[in-house]
C-alpha cells in the first residue's frame, strides 16, 4: 500500500510543481528573490502558529548531519530553484522552460547511480527508459529552442540541475532518518526548509526594492503568489517529502517528467502556445511509462503505510 501511495504524492507533487512555470510568467513584473520571499513568508505566518510546539520537538531530534542535509535542500531545492527558474522566465518562454526542465530525470538517474548507489530494477529501467523517450518526442524534432533566448534558457538548466540535487539530498536525509521517527514529518520537514530558505531569500528581496513593486501588482499577480506559496511551495514539497520516503530515486525520476508535460499543457491552455503531434505522441509515453512503474514496481524501504 505504501508503495502507491508513494507514486501517488510523487504523481501529485510535480504536478503541481509544472504549475511554477506558468505562475512565474504572471510575476516577471517583480525581482526574483521578491517572489520566493514573499511566499515563504505567506506559507510561515499561516503554519507557524499551528504547529510551533510539533517544530520545537522536531529541532531537538535534528544532528548536525541532518541540519547540513537541510541547509542544502533549501539552497538548492529553493533558493537556487528559484532564483535561476524565475530569472529565466524572464527572457525564455514558457514552453521552453518547460522543455528544458526535463533534463531533470536524466541528472536525477545518474546521480542516483553514481552517489547513492541505488540499482534499478530491470521493470523500474524500462519505466524510466519509456519516460525519458517521451521527455525527447515531447520536445519534438523541433524544439522552438532560439538562440535569442539563450541566457535564459542556460538559466532554466541550472535550475534543472539545482532541483536534481535537491531530490538526491531529499532521499539522503529521508535513508538516515529512522522509519520510527514519529518526528519524520513532511509538513515539518518543509517549514524547516522553507525557513532556512527565507533567511537566504531576504537580503538580496530588499535589494529589488519589493514594497514599490508589490505595491504595483495587479490582482492576477496576487494570486499567483498566492498559488505560488501554497501550491507550489507548501503542498508540492510536503508531497514530495511523502513520497520520496517511500520511493527511490528511479521512481522519483521517472514522476519528474510530469512536471514538464504539466507546464506544456497549461502553456497551451493558458498562453495558447502550439503543442506539435510528436509532442502529443511524447505526452503518453510519459505517462505510460509513469503507469508502468506506478504498476509493476515495488518499493525500497521500510514504509507500510
Amino acid at each position: 500500500m505504501g508503495n502507491y501511495k508513494g507514486h501517488f504524492y510523487l504523481f501529485l507533487s510535480f504536478t503541481l510543481a509544472g504549475t511554477s512555470i506558468i505562475a512565474g510568467k504572471f510575476l516577471t513584473s517583480l525581482g526574483t528573490f521578491t517572489i520566493t520571499s514573499v511566499c515563504l513568508f505567506l506559507v510561515l505566518l499561516i503554519l507557524i502558529p499551528f504547529y510551533h510546539f510539533r517544530i520545537l520537538n522536531y529541532l531537538k531530534t535534528l544532528n548536525r548531519n541532518d541540519w547540513i542535509l537541510i541547509c542544502l535542500q533549501a539552497v538548492f531545492g529553493i533558493f537556487l530553484f528559484r532564483a535561476f527558474l524565475l530569472s529565466g522566465l524572464k527572457i525564455t518562454s514558457s514552453l521552453e522552460a518547460g522543455i528544458l526542465i526535463s533534463c531533470s530525470p536524466v541528472i536525477i538517474s545518474i546521480l542516483a547511480h553514481f552517489l547513492l548507489k541505488e540499482k534499478a530494477s530491470a521493470k523500474t529501467f524500462l519505466g524510466v527508459s519509456l519516460a525519458f523517450i517521451g521527455i525527447l518526442l515531447l520536445q519534438g524534432i523541433n524544439t522552438g529552442l532560439t538562440t535569442s533566448h539563450l541566457p535564459g534558457n542556460l538559466l532554466v538548466l541550472c535550475a534543472a540541475a539545482s532541483e536534481s540535487v535537491f531530490n538526491i539530498l531529499s532521499r539522503i536525509y529521508s535513508r538516515n532518518k529512522s522509519h520510527e521517527d514519529k518526528l519524520f514529518d513532511p509538513l515539518l520537514q518543509t517549514m524547516l526548509v522553507s525557513a532556512i530558505a527565507l533567511i537566504l531569500c531576504l537580503l538580496p528581496a530588499l535589494r529589488e526594492q519589493p514594497l514599490k513593486s508589490l505595491a504595483a501588482l495587479d490582482v492576477k499577480g496576487w494570486w499567483s503568489i498566492i498559488w505560488y506559496g501554497f501550491i507550489v511551495t507548501l503542498l508540492s514539497y510536503v508531497l514530495w517529502y511523502a513520497g520520496i520516503k517511500r520511493c527511490n530515486s528511479y521512481t522519483a525520476a521517472a514522476f519528474s517528467c510530469v512536471m514538464p508535460l504539466t507546464s506544456m499543457l497549461l502553456s497551451f491552455i493558458i498562453f495558447g502556445e502550439a503543442i506539435t503531434g510528436i509532442q502529443w505522441v511524447g505526452s503518453g509515453m510519459i505517462l505510460f511509462g509513469v503507469m508502468f512503474i506506478t504498476t509493476f514496481t515495488k518499493r525500497p524501504g521500510h514504509y507500510s503505510s
